[in-house]
């Protein structure tokens, strides 16, 4: 009954599926399926923004990691929060303000030229890849709990569901689903933890608190600080103007929308982690203590809600983990087409089009490949932070607020940040999830200095 139950919600949820993303309509300009024709409204904006915030990281992820320490994670997800909040403020109006920019490497290439653009362009696509990759791992590991396929077969579905609707619909197909998906999971999940502590949980507020307590100390002690200073940095830097926020900052309908859009989602994603770090908590109780992080929600819902209320779960974790990929597989597409092919070939509008759907199937593709191998969703997305933040933020948020920025140093500061992030990745993140992000930083900024001031030095005496 249990499955019958599990595989019927699951189905009706992907043909339910299906025809918001139909209702959502073909994109048939270049313009529509790359930043919606900047029209997106502020409740679409807020809507997306949150179904990508609240991904499996920070729900199945979250939920393990307030598992195994508390609300020592709730502290590192804050200053997620609070990075959503200073983008909206500082950031994302300066960037809906600038003209015929369809991604980040746009806005850097109208800073620092076309060569910054292309190895931005570059950069962005590998990470989009690689948080696809992470996205659809999180995904199988649902489909693999409801109808035990092997994990190949669970990846390839993810991929290929995904895939479908965003190749056609665009950017605004997957806005209206991801705020399609917004809806289910943010009543479905709050719902779960207020049946788990009315029902199952023994000892009320006082027992509740005391738990979490000692798992919160518990986390801090057994993590070094130094560690710590890495994780905050992480979460803070991490994910800050990836490709799938800047769309959506760039599709905005006004620069109040898109300012408006960032804070009012940080918020909401604060109040998203308190939840999931107490489901966490509250599972200490009843999840056996060898249970793998990433499977700690499923776990304990399984154990403990009724067959419909488990089967209605999944379908939110579903939700959640395409919401995630399907914005992060629209973003890449469009930065393959507008950032690298744009700037050698395919000059006509349904040509880009065409190219941008391309992309958008063998993004999911190679993702798919690499998700057989993401040892967990935090871990993986871990490892994208500590690439993403130095290889493009020093040189983006530099270039914006400087008068004029020079390329020397945009395209140093880029390739070193790159170089350093990924070499130090490979060899440590076996000892420490977050060793390489500050370290990187500092020679991605040592790197932009550099070039700044040798640009100016080369060019003097051509005066």
């Amino acid at each position: 009954m249990h499955t019958v139950v599990s595989v019927a919600l699951v189905a009706g949820y992907v043909v339910g599926l299906i025809v918001v993303a139909a209702r959502a309509r073909t994109a048939r300009e270049y313009a529509e399926f790359s930043i919606a024709r900047r029209t997106l409204p502020l409740a679409l904006i807020f809507g997306s923004l949150c179904a990508t915030y609240v991904g499996p990281a920070f729900s199945i992820g979250f939920v393990g990691r307030g598992y195994r320490s508390g609300f020592f994670f709730l502290l590192i997800g804050l200053a997620y929060s609070l990075q959503n909040v200073l983008v909206g403020l500082l950031i994302a109006p300066k960037l809906r303000e600038l003209k015929d920019c369809y991604t980040l490497g746009d806005a850097i290439g109208q800073k620092y030229g076309p060569r910054c653009q292309i190895l931005a362009g570059l950069i962005s696509v590998l990470l989009c890849t690689l948080f696809s990759a992470v996205m659809i791992s999180a995904g199988a590991v649902v489909l693999n709990d409801v109808f035990g396929l092997p994990p190949r077969f669970s990846v390839a579905v993810v991929a290929i569901v995904t895939a479908s609707y965003t190749a056609f619909g665009g950017l605004r197909a997957s806005v209206i689903t991801d705020a399609y998906h917004f809806a289910l999971f943010a009543l479905l999940l709050p719902g779960v933890l207020l049946y788990e502590l009315l029902f199952h949980f023994q000892g009320g507020a006082t027992a509740f608190w005391q738990q979490a307590m000692d798992a919160t100390a518990h986390g801090l002690q057994a993590t070094p600080p130094l560690e710590i200073v890495g994780f905050v940095t992480a979460f803070l830097l991490g994910e800050t103007l990836i490709p799938p926020y800047a769309n959506l900052a760039l599709a905005s309908r006004t620069t109040v929308v898109s300012r408006n859009g960032f804070i009012l989602a940080g918020v909401f994603s604060a109040l998203w982690f308190a939840v999931m770090i107490s489901l966490g908590v509250v599972a200490q109780t009843v999840v056996p203590a060898d249970t793998g992080e990433d499977y700690v929600l499923l776990t304990l819902v399984k154990a403990t809600m009724p067959d419909a209320a488990y089967a209605l779960l999944l379908v939110s974790l579903v939700s959640i983990v395409l919401s995630s990929l399907d914005s992060l597989l629209n973003a890449g597409a469009v930065v393959f087409t507008q950032d690298i092919l744009r700037r050698f070939t395919v000059r006509q509008d349904s040509a880009a089009l065409l190219a941008g759907r391309y992309s958008t199937v063998m993004i999911a593709t190679i993702a798919a490949g690499m998700a057989l191998f993401v040892p967990s969703v935090i871990k993986g997305l871990l490892v994208c932070y500590n690439i993403w933040a130095p290889a493009i933020l020093p040189a983006l948020f530099l270039g914006l607020w400087i008068r004029h920025p020079r390329p020397l140093a945009g395209i140093l500061s880029m390739t070193v940040g790159t170089a350093v992030a990924i070499l130090l990745q490979l060899e440590t993140f076996v000892k420490t999830e977050v060793g390489s992000i500050l370290p990187a930083l500092v020679c991605s900024l040592a790197a932009y200095a550099v070039g700044h001031f040798a640009h100016g030095l080369l060019r003097r005496p051509n005066r």
